[in-house]
């Protein structure tokens, strides 16, 4: 047994950013148009809003999304929420457009930190609209906020916060610059990868990694090196929308388990926090699977992303992934403040994470300390 779920309605192509206006036009008159920083990418679609009678506020995302910009967001009074940008500004356009409709206090509705308690209200219209191709965040139930308080990065999931629209134009994501097309594509790969050996992996998450793997191995490097490859945009632009179809319903892994207690506590971009621990955890849960469980259908997996590679065995997947992060430039852990006396800390909170539960294999504490060792180095 298992459920899929995913956003009402997916549009993809390059040019397909011009639908944006005329369906939020059905949802009503007054928008919030959520954006990063450079709030002038957003002025073609603030055009095309404002020409069919759409009154917009807009709300600028400078940083990683927080709980207390969430609930600031939740103010406005508006009838359809958009989110146009990387996966922090439309995590922060789902969670503002649940808490719109959903009282009380945003810890009541938060992973970890919170009661974790059900929205009881469908969340306002949503219209996600990615300019970077990492997240999937356009087709999944959860916002990841960063609690400064807490130090860790949480979320808030629910199936009414899948958006109503995804509107995927690979288009968007040309001016992405070469550290950030790296950064959001790795995290692009290991969302797929993790959802393809997650114990919640099921038929259909599985043929969106395998056709998502595949694009993200043949691409992500190429766009890396000349960000005008459109073609290479579109596979890491579908690479992202599977990942974020497979994750929404397969789970993560221990790459992710990491990722949000070193994100509340350091900063650093995701993405690359998910690219330095990827290849150690992968070498990791092979040796766990292969101790443990040898005979399971996950073993077989490691031997077919290694396929997808050039390869011809697992651990040629898992030196083709650190090839790639040494290409695209992946620091080490340690360059960003993190020490070996912050391990303990970082370990147990990891074990609380959500996506930690969907690891190909439990890990032990001394197995989590040695991956964040090795990527530390």
């Amino acid at each position: 047994m298992f459920e899929f779920a995913t956003a009402g309605k997916i549009i993809f192509g390059n040019g397909t950013l011009k639908q944006a206006a005329p369906v939020a036009a059905v949802f009503g008159r007054k928008a919030l148009v959520v954006t990063g920083r450079d709030t002038d990418r957003a002025a073609p679609l603030m055009d095309a809003l404002a020409a069919l009678g759409i009154n917009c506020e807009m709300f600028a995302v400078s940083g990683e999304p927080t709980v207390e910009l969430a609930c600031q967001a939740s103010q406005f009074a508006v009838d359809v929420v958009i989110g146009f940008g990387g996966g922090s500004v439309i995590d922060l356009a789902k969670a503002a457009a649940a808490l719109m409709s959903n009282p009380g206090d945003p810890l009541d509705y938060l992973e970890v930190i919170g009661k974790g308690q059900p929205l009881t209200e469908r969340a306002v219209p949503c219209i996600a609209i990615p300019t970077t191709a990492g997240t999937g965040a356009e087709v999944t139930k959860n916002a990841v906020l960063a609690s400064p308080e807490h130090k860790v990065k949480v979320s808030m999931r629910h199936p009414f916060m899948i958006p109503d629209l995804a509107i995927v134009d690979p288009e968007c994501t040309l001016s992405m610059p070469p550290a950030v097309t790296a950064s959001t594509g790795l995290d692009a790969l290991t969302q797929l990868l993790e959802a393809f050996i997650s114990k919640k992996a099921t038929p259909v998450t599985d043929g969106f990694c395998r056709e998502g793997l595949p694009r993200a191995v043949r691409s992500l490097r190429r766009v890396f090196e000349n960000g005008d490859d459109l073609a290479a945009r579109e596979d890491m632009a579908l690479a992202s929308l599977f990942g974020g179809l497979a994750l929404a319903n397969a789970g993560l892994g221990a790459v992710h388990g990491f990722a949000g207690p070193v994100g509340g506590m350091f900063s650093a971009p995701h993405g690359m926090v998910c690219a330095a621990l990827l290849p150690h955890v992968m070498k990791v849960n092979l040796a766990a699977l292969r101790e443990r469980e040898p005979n399971v259908q996950t073993l077989e997996r490691f031997d077919e992303f290694s396929r997808m590679t050039g390869g011809s065995k697992a651990e040629d997947g898992i030196s083709w992934l650190a090839g790639l992060c040494r290409d695209l430039q992946v620091p080490a852990l340690s360059t960003f403040g993190i020490t070996e006396a912050d391990f303990p800390v970082i370990v147990e909170k990891s074990k609380n994470a959500s996506s930690m539960k969907g690891n190909a294999v439990e890990l032990s504490d001394a197995q989590l300390t040695h991956i964040l060792q090795a990527a530390w180095l």
